[in-house]
């Protein structure tokens, strides 16, 4: 810890650090994160580091502390247990060390509760300098520092994830056109980005209610809604009260803003539009979810634990979706794919089915919207669906294991070998007949109403050494030409989704690759044998 004249030479705001020219050290980091030096650099250090996030408390400062205070719960990697020293502050009330800024604010307003000191609590970061407005599809939100860390921050907001924002809301304008007005409810409020431009955009149309378990998110979503001259209804477990922005002049619209875990409203109550956001996996929700959701409603979630969807972490891949998956070339489609026979399961229980209207899989999330169809008939028919998928680790052929322990198909040699093939729960879609309509005109009609085959193959990872690919577009028009159906896919940019079996996919692209140079040693690969085992398209 820290001498009391250490500490006052911290947490003073008056201290004078420009009249010496020794070196001094920081007081409240270790040598080795900052070395000794002059005043002004110090200075300007405090500033920066300790002063910008310090909580102020009858005139002092309680800057963030480095130095090793408190030890972090140490982390088990292999062999070795590698402990460190985590940031944190000092309560100059109790002396308790709290770890979040967040969690020190909260700490000090239940001392002034609990009457145990006669001031009132001052936030020091609240000067307005400190925060940041920004702006997004003409939504003003007010973010504290570090609003793109959500283990620093309860008033996350990523960028990154406006393309999501934006399909969510194209979503919720469709619903909107079908029922007015619609109740829908932001799960995970968080700054209340999401909601706000929900009530701003569609107005009358819809009933927003934004939810945050987090007391100081439930106030910043407050705040924004005043920024953006929204009237606010708050709602919380003890209380029910409502207050509103002055002026007759200003936007009437109101947005309910609650206090309760996510499962806690969805049980009480029913919505028409529910958003599923949370820091991970959704899992944990969906029973929630779909228990009061109405009829014809849409449920969407955005699922971000991505290290165990895109089968980096397969044991939590276990744990939350119950999947053996492996890292494959349509890794992303199979993300999407778990998370929506995750949803259909969950809506079972319910007795309810779904429709998928929107799967999107990109870099930083998972985004799945559903419409509910009540009743027993569309939730049987909605678990059917889900299917096991094998994966054989030697050909990379796929198939989807029919009703039943046995699979009634071979890929090639391998899929055989029980050691060789992954298994995965995910939902098997329609498909078209195994019949292959040769004449194009007839197979364009047959594309409008037909979906497209489950998966994709990436023409990189099947291109052949020492030979250059055609064109990803004139590679689909050899793959139609041959009689197969084709499209791109938005999981992956150089992905060919189609009915053609894995060797017809390399036979063709070997057939229509040159050689990068001329010689005996590239023409080799072109010589491919023509015994060379189709795989049966009838599981398609």
């Amino acid at each position: 810890g820290l001498s009391e004249g250490e500490f006052t030479l911290a947490v003073s705001p008056n201290t004078d650090l420009h009249v010496t020219d020794e070196k001094k050290p920081c007081p409240l980091c270790p040598e080795e994160k900052f070395k000794a030096c002059y005043g002004h650099k110090l200075h300007r250090h405090l500033q920066n580091l300790h002063w910008k996030i310090s909580v102020e408390f009858e005139g002092y400062r309680m800057c963030i502390c480095h130095l090793p205070c408190r030890l972090v719960k140490p982390n088990l990697v292999g062999d070795q247990t590698f402990s460190k020293m985590g940031a944190h502050y000092h309560c100059i009330i109790c002396s308790a060390t709290i770890a979040r800024r967040t969690d020190m604010i909260g700490h000090i307003n239940r001392h002034v509760n609990k009457g145990e000191t006669e001031s009132r609590f001052i936030t020091a970061p609240a000067p307005k300098s400190s925060y940041q407005v920004l702006k997004e599809s003409d939504t003003d939100v007010r973010v504290l520092p570090n609003y793109s860390t959500p283990q620093k921050t309860d008033s996350y907001f990523n960028p990154k994830m406006k393309l999501n924002r934006q399909l969510i809301f194209c979503a919720l304008a469709v619903l909107a056109e079908e029922r007015k007005p619609i109740e829908c409810l932001d799960a995970f409020g968080a700054t209340g980005i999401m909601g706000l431009q929900w009530a701003k955009h569609l107005r009358s149309s819809v009933k927003v209610t934004i939810n945050d378990c987090n007391e100081n998110s439930v106030t910043m979503i407050q705040e924004n809604c005043h920024l953006n001259k929204m009237k606010v209804k708050l709602n919380t477990k003890e209380e029910n009260n409502d207050e509103a922005l002055g002026g007759g002049e200003q936007n009437t619209d109101t947005i309910e803003v609650t206090k309760m875990d996510a499962n806690v409203i969805m049980h009480m109550r029913s919505f028409d539009f529910i958003h599923l956001d949370p820091f991970g996996t959704s899992v944990n929700y969906l029973d929630s979810a779909f228990r009061n959701v109405r009829n014809l409603g849409i449920v969407s979630l955005t699922s971000t634990d991505i290290s165990s969807l895109y089968a980096k972490a397969q044991h939590v891949a276990l744990r939350h979706y119950g999947c053996n998956i492996v890292r494959t070339e349509y890794y992303r489609e199979l993300a999407a794919r778990i998370v929506i026979a995750a949803v259909a399961r969950a809506a079972a229980r319910c007795n309810k089915g779904i429709e998928v209207l929107l799967a999107v899989a990109l870099e930083h999330f998972v985004l799945v919207v559903v419409r509910v169809l009540r009743g027993p008939s569309p939730a049987d028919d909605s678990a059917k669906k889900v299917r096991y998928l094998i994966h054989c680790q030697w050909c990379e052929e796929r198939i989807f294991q029919k009703e039943g322990n046995m699979v009634e198909e071979e890929c090639g040699v391998y899929i055989k070998t029980p050691d060789t093939s992954a298994e995965s729960c995910v939902l098997h879609g329609k498909r078209k007949n195994n019949e292959v309509v040769r004449n194009a005109a007839k197979r364009q009609k047959s594309d409008n109403s037909a979906e497209h085959p489950a998966f994709y193959y990436n023409i990189h990872r099947h291109s052949i050494k020492g030979m250059n690919m055609p064109k990803l577009n004139k590679f689909l028009n050899y793959l139609s030409e041959a009689g197969y159906r084709v499209s791109r896919t938005h999981f992956d940019p150089m992905g060919v989704r189609t009915n053609a079996p894995l060797a017809q996919f390399k036979t063709i692209l070997m057939k229509y690759s040159t050689p990068t140079y001329t010689g005996g040693q590239a023409e080799g690969p072109l010589h491919l044998t023509e015994d060379v085992h189709m795989g049966d398209q009838r599981w398609w």
